[in-house]
């Protein structure tokens, strides 16, 4: 059956930043799908209530943007527990401040968090998986990918270059077995987007702007993250598949 495709039981999964918003809804979706989750995150009370609302999964505790750190929970994980066969890399923050006021402490801070946590957990992971032959590796982008807004010209450098290294890991790894793609959100109502939802003249441009002509719901990106994780994206790298109801298609 081609649904078989899409099954993913026997695979576990590691979602950064998972503890709520987009990272949450995809590892719900993800153990929904088949897979085996492994939270993380930073914040230990935030980790286990995460883990307790989907049946009391496996969490794995670490700063993505600590190299040595990362590799260290990866590699123990990997010696301990087994195989990592999945990783969406979903950490990341926003700072909004007109660009010729943006702090250069904060412009670092997104840097990391954005881009360095990518590689790190990436790279820790990918040894592994090549070893095996074959992974999956999701980096989530942003519909700042591809388009800019006033006040978060870093952001968008940031997610610019998580689509650039996604195309990186997929040149490098490929041939290895593995597949690095990424999912390019538009306009959800989360955490990280709270000010925004909580705008009123905000929403109405976006509902003006959107051709869906409203907020995505994170479930939506659920469907995409299973394709990119299952054997039905067997020959999909490099990729960057927009979320967005549209927005990145439309002038």
């Amino acid at each position: 059956m081609s649904l078989e495709l899409f099954n993913l039981a026997g695979k576990r999964a590691l979602v950064t930043g998972s503890s709520q918003g987009i990272g949450f809804a995809l590892a719900k979706g993800l153990q929904a799908a088949g897979a085996t989750v492994v939270l993380n995150g930073r914040d230990g009370g935030k980790l286990a209530a995460a883990s307790l609302e989907l049946g009391g999964v496996q969490t794995l505790a670490f700063d993505a943007t600590d190299h040595a750190a990362v590799k260290a929970a990866v590699d123990g994980f990997e010696a301990g527990q087994g195989a990592i066969d999945i990783v969406v890399n979903n950490a990341g923050m926003q700072h909004r401040t007109p660009l010729e006021d943006f702090p250069a402490d904060a412009f670092e801070r997104l840097m990391r968090t954005n881009v360095s946590s990518v590689f790190n957990v990436g790279q820790a992971v990918a040894r592994h998986m090549i070893a095996r032959g074959r992974g999956k590796i999701i980096n989530i982008a942003s519909v700042q990918t591809a388009l800019a807004r006033p006040g978060i010209a870093p952001y968008t450098a940031t997610k610019g270059a998580v689509a650039n290294l996604t195309k990186g890991m997929a040149t490098d790894w490929a041939k290895h077995g593995l597949q690095c793609n990424a999912i390019a959100p538009g306009y959800f109502d989360t955490p990280l987007n709270a000010a925004l939802v909580a705008d009123p003249a905000f929403s109405a441009w976006l509902e003006k702007r959107t051709p869906a002509a409203r907020w995505g719901k994170v479930e939506e990106l659920v469907g995409a993250c299973i394709f990119l994780s299952s054997e039905a994206s067997s020959f999909v790298n490099g990729h960057v598949l927009y979320v967005d109801g549209g927005i990145t298609a439309s002038l």
